[in-house]
């Protein structure tokens, strides 16, 4: 009997998915044990990758009606222009209520995913039988994250880049793939957008009127600033269940396709929690940040290493020096290989010997 672990790593090679063209719709495979109506389960991917994302899960719950919508401005999408987090909301109320006939969706969501689901129950409560979102940032971005944002748009043409950014998802080699060929793809102008919504707009003013179950996690591994939106979604929504997934980074259903199934199976079938699931530790108060001259642009060390979730990836920031160049610009040089094979030619440069004047001190000049 093939378990669900060798079917998710067995079907790379033979499954004939695109990054542009994975179904929206997947009809249930197989009746409920207890012979119940079949529900419905509806996955939002996140801002830096496809409807295929959700592969994994679209296997391990054949007895499901399941849809992995394209979100505007990603996917078989990717030529729209994106117009706001309440549009896309509404996007994905509408095909619902095309798809869905009776009752409501369990509604799990991945980042910039997430986000949109908080905006679909906020605008269509009615829709939504329960919420799931995971590596979900609410609150304005640091310093260093926009920084990194800024990065991202420069690279974003680059296959080299997304390559390199699948590699710190944990994806295989077919997932790799699929993941470049997507990014390559997506348009700065609205990824552009897509972080300044989430940035300024991402959480929905009338929120309350979602009155159903929720629960909002993080991967422990993910950047902190994720779990620093728990205090504004548990003051908009006081019934939400706040949980941490140890070791754990952003894109954990592909990561760790096994826990992530698991943890919502047992979620939707009565709102259980895993035992896996930590609370959340009580958040540091930060001290003031250092001042800078101000010919520097300041990036708040503490956050260095957070990349914004909108284009979701762990890059870390590292403060080099450099006559002329912003931080980005640094920033890239960095993640650029062909450079970094420029500067490990020339590390091999034999040392040069000092001069006898140097031991004196500095000259006058």
């Amino acid at each position: 009997m093939t378990s669900a672990n060798d079917q998710v790593n067995n079907r790379g090679a033979d499954l004939a998915r695109e990054a542009l063209d994975y179904p929206e719709v997947h009809p249930a495979r197989r009746k409920p044990a207890d012979s119940a109506p079949v529900q419905t389960l509806v996955f939002l991917h996140g801002g830096n990758v496809g409807n295929w994302s959700w592969d994994p899960q679209v296997l391990a719950f054949g007895e499901f009606n399941i849809l992995t919508l394209h979100l505007p401005a990603f996917g078989a999408r990717a030529e729209e222009t994106w117009d706001g987090l309440d549009s896309a909301a509404d996007d994905v109320a509408a095909l619902i209520a095309d798809e869905v006939s009776e009752g409501g969706v369990h509604l799990v969501g991945m980042s910039l995913g997430g986000v949109i689901a908080l905006h679909v129950a906020a605008r269509h409560p009615e829709l939504v039988e329960s919420l799931f979102v995971t590596g979900v940032s609410v609150t304005p971005l640091g310093t260093a994250a926009k920084a990194v944002q800024r990065m991202q748009l420069k690279l974003i043409g680059s296959e080299w880049y997304w390559k390199f950014q699948a590699g710190a998802y944990g994806m295989v080699d077919n997932e790799r793939e699929l993941f470049a060929e997507h990014g390559v793809k997506l348009k700065a102008e609205n990824m552009r957008a897509v972080m300044s919504d989430l940035d300024t707009s991402s959480l929905p003013a009338n929120l309350s009127s979602y009155s159903g179950p929720i629960v909002v996690l993080a991967g422990a591994s993910e950047p902190k600033f994720v779990q620093r939106s728990f205090p504004a979604l548990k003051t908009a929504l006081p019934q939400a269940v706040i949980r941490v997934v140890p070791g754990m980074h952003h894109q954990w259903n592909i990561e760790n396709p096994l826990l992530f199934n698991s943890v919502l199976r047992r979620w939707i079938d009565g709102q259980q929690l895993h035992q896996s699931l930590r609370e959340p530790a009580e958040p540091k108060q930060r001290a003031a940040a250092p001042q800078h001259a101000a010919t520097r642009e300041e990036i708040d060390p503490r956050e260095a290493g957070e990349s914004p979730d909108s284009v979701n990836h762990p890059v870390v920031v590292e403060e080099t020096t450099g006559p002329g160049k912003s931080p980005t610009a640094r920033l890239t040089d960095r993640l650029d290989p062909r450079k970094r094979e420029v500067k490990k030619g020339l590390s091999k440069k034999p040392p040069v010997a000092k001069r006898p004047t140097d031991s004196a001190g500095p000259s006058a000049e």
